[in-house]
């Protein structure tokens, strides 16, 4: 599933013909850094990537003033299908990418087992530090934002606060798991 692919072909169906940087403005607007896996430096190679597909198709060249001149774009019929498609595959997929902590975690360094403590503490410092500044900009933008995007908002303050609970439970459990990787390797 490709957010990215879903913005632009969205964002053209939904506003009609668009160059890169009127894209690359909308997803600054929403913030979508903030609440999805898109970047704005991805906008560029992901509009490429959609023509050579045939998902949208240039309209024409525009220059405005001392500004570079820039490709319109807008969204094809096999873009709109493709689109219809995305959305309903986004709806149904769930997506949860495995986190390469959890590999390291099965796989700890006998050597750094005492670094532990003080690492998780911090993953928790980070991930609360997260979720304030997540939920301040969800109040300072909430009069601004759709149901469905405050949704949004939601699942990922729901999100961080899962991991910091389960990163809780973690830093409780460390003695146990320092305990058992130090027996297993016969280092106690």
């Amino acid at each position: 599933m490709s957010s990215i692919r879903i913005f632009i072909l969205g964002a053209l169906s939904e506003r009609g013909p668009m160059h890169g940087h009127q894209l690359r403005l909308l997803s600054e607007e929403e913030h979508l850094d903030l609440w999805t896996d898109i970047t704005t430096g991805g906008l560029y190679g992901a509009i490429k990537r959609l023509a050579a597909e045939g998902l949208i198709e240039e309209v024409r060249t525009e220059q405005v003033g001392s500004y570079p001149q820039r490709k319109i774009w807008r969204i094809t019929d096999v873009g709109a299908q493709t689109l219809s498609s995305l959305r309903l595959n986004g709806l149904r997929e769930i997506v949860h990418h495995p986190d390469p902590f959890d590999l390291v975690l099965t796989r700890l360094d006998p050597e750094h087992l005492d670094d532990l403590p003080p690492i998780i503490d911090a993953r928790i410092t980070s991930l609360r530090a997260t979720l304030t500044e997540y939920e301040t900009h969800a109040r300072t933008i909430a009069r601004y934002l759709t149901v469905a995007e405050s949704l949004a908002m939601e699942h990922r303050v729901e999100r961080l606060r899962a991991e910091i609970t389960w990163h809780e439970r973690l830093a409780s459990r460390l003695p146990e798991l320092v305990g058992d990787e130090r027996t297993r390797r016969g280092s106690e």
